[in-house]
């Protein structure tokens, strides 16, 4: 396991940096940018959760092995929202009365 020891500065200064992106995001649910609202907040929250688990779960500084646990489950979920929004999309929108 690796033994990298950060300073607290840097912990803080990350938790600053969530905390002004989650301020970030409640402030875009309040403008009205028609569709890309959800793209805005995706990507403000991929932002956090990238943070989180590079510095927070200490992979940025692990080994090789970690990183490939870390970035097959990002593929993972990446076909599995493939596959969802290829079902999401494809299927015919009725509306019914």
């Amino acid at each position: 396991m690796s033994e990298h020891v950060l300073p607290k500065r840097v912990y803080y200064t990350i938790f600053a940096v969530l905390m002004l992106s989650t301020y970030l995001t409640v402030q875009m649910a309040f403008i009205d940018l028609g569709r890309f609202n959800t793209v805005a907040a995706l990507a403000i929250a991929i932002f956090k959760a990238t943070l989180v688990v590079l510095f927070f779960m200490h992979v940025k500084y692990s080994s090789r092995l970690t990183w490939a646990v870390v970035l097959s489950g990002v593929f993972w979920l990446g076909i599995l929202l493939v596959l969802t929004m290829s079902d999401y999309l494809t299927r015919p929108w009725l509306t019914f009365g």
